[in-house]
């Protein structure tokens, strides 16, 4: 009688054991949307201009998976009005992650009175984002915009975005939701490395660099591989803080 016990038991924990080993895994996916400054960018060309968000995937191994739906030029409205947005919702799961990064078209919008704009209409687009992914039961997280590198006659580094990065940690505070500090950290990298070599970040090229840039380039708001790679390194470090529960899918 023992031993019929004992085999009993033994087929039960054979048979659990088959069937969780069948089930499978849920993978964790993190949508990313935002601007330019994260957005996949075309290799053809030798094109050296690279979104953060294009990096950012290459720190993580397998068990996660990135979507990144960033485009060029959208602001919070108009990724919304283009069915972006719509697109996210439908492929999000309950679990997903959705990082959210937008400010530097949102600026250009209202150029009168851009902070009345960021305080009203940008406020309200981050707040609608956050609770329709939660209803959806995934997670939201704010990123404050990305730095331009922008310094004056002075010498000194401006800020372009205004009440813009503000009004994101207000809400991101607000709404209980994790906020990766982007804006105060690419400045303080601007700054460390300084007016001429901060150029390295950007993009600054010659003639003749880039088949895709035969006139040079001069742009202080969009990323080289170097800049996309030192914004992805300070996206890590606030992720360590922010989630750390996503720290186990990093690479070492």
């Amino acid at each position: 009688m023992k031993l019929i016990v004992i085999l009993i038991s033994l087929f039960s924990l054979f048979v659990v054991t088959i069937f969780e080993s069948d089930e499978p895994q849920k993978e964790i996916t993190v949508f990313m949307v935002g601007d330019s400054t994260m957005a996949d960018k075309p290799y053809a060309g030798s094109n050296p201009e690279k979104g953060w968000g294009q990096v950012f995937p290459l720190y993580f191994k397998e068990g996660i998976r990135f979507e990144n739906h960033a485009k060029n030029g959208r602001s919070a409205a108009s990724f919304r009005a283009e069915g972006r947005w719509d697109t996210v919702m439908d492929r999000l799961k309950a679990g997903d992650y959705v990082i959210i990064e937008f400010g530097h078209n949102d600026e250009k919008i209202n150029k009168e009175d851009k902070d009345a704009y960021a305080d009203s209409t940008f406020r309200q687009n981050l707040t609608r984002f956050i609770k329709e992914v939660r209803e959806k039961g995934g997670k939201p997280v704010l990123a404050t915009p990305i730095s331009r590198r922008s310094f004056n006659q002075n010498g000194f580094l401006t800020d372009t975005h205004g009440k813009y990065s503000v009004v994101v940690r207000e809400v991101a505070r607000d709404k209980s939701v994790p906020l990766l500090e982007l804006h105060k950290k690419t400045i303080a990298l601007i700054e460390q490395f300084g007016q001429e070599k901060s150029k390295e970040l950007f993009l600054h090229y010659r003639p003749g660099d880039y088949s895709v840039f035969p006139e040079g380039k001069e742009d202080n708001t969009h990323l080289s591989p170097t800049g996309a790679f030192k914004v992805s390194d300070l996206a890590v470090e606030e992720l360590k803080r922010e989630l750390p529960e996503l720290v186990k899918y990093l690479k070492d």
